[in-house]
């Protein structure tokens, strides 16, 4: 007959639900989000701004960075994550910008 004791259970997220946002900011996020994309689909009519194309370009550009930059870290908890795994993740963002721009140049889309 053993005479081993079992430990009792913890709970291992208890520490880790401390850094997690609230139900509040996560909604606050996502309208955030809904507005960004609001501003995205609102390029598309031309009836609604008067800007040139290299303006429009910026702009969806900043606006992918920031939508990015926002899910990347809140919803997918990059932000309670390790400085490496931010990095990493990040380098992303920089890539897909640099193709990105590369295309665009590739078309003369800046003439």
């Amino acid at each position: 007959m053993s005479t081993t004791a079992e430990a009792p259970a913890t709970d291992d997220h208890a520490g880790h639900d401390a850094h997690h946002p609230s139900d509040w900011q996560y909604i606050q996020i996502a309208l955030w989000l809904a507005l960004f994309t609001a501003i995205e689909v609102g390029t598309y009519f031309e009836s609604v701004h008067k800007a040139s194309d290299t303006v429009l370009y910026i702009v969806l550009t900043v606006l992918m960075v920031v939508k990015f930059a926002l899910v990347g870290a809140y919803f997918m908890h990059l932000k309670q994550d390790t400085v490496l795994f931010r990095r990493l993740f990040y380098a992303g963002i920089f890539l897909a910008m640099a193709v990105y721009f590369v295309m665009l140049s590739a078309f003369r889309i800046w003439d």
